[in-house]
């Protein structure tokens, strides 16, 4: 038992080393303005079109940079389920009867 919490735990850290590795983005009007993030939800960093920005207001820019961050974190979101998925598959499948107790 002890061993499978130890195997658990050093599951876990790979894969938050995977998931920091995997980038996503999110974007808004057409890409002018553009979020890139890492799977882990942590925002790397903020493109925004310079001609876009000169003519933009503050609240339209606030707007759309919320939209293109949410986008990016909705992103980072389906990876990261996709990615413990399969995480949970690889450590529970090979365990005879009790691997389908979720439903594989």
């Amino acid at each position: 038992m002890f061993d499978k919490l130890m195997e658990a735990q050093q599951k876990a850290g790979e894969m938050k080393k995977r998931l920091d590795a995997i980038s996503v983005s999110g974007s808004a009007e057409g890409g002018k303005i553009v979020v890139n993030a890492n799977a882990n939800k942590v925002v790397q960093s903020v493109q925004i079109d310079p001609d876009f920005l000169a003519d933009a207001d503050k609240e339209e820019l606030e707007e759309l940079l919320v939209v293109a961050i949410n986008k990016a974190m909705e992103q980072a979101e389906n990876v990261s389920q996709s990615e413990m998925a399969a995480m949970t598959q690889s450590m529970f499948g090979g365990m005879g009867g009790l691997g389908n107790l979720f439903g594989k």
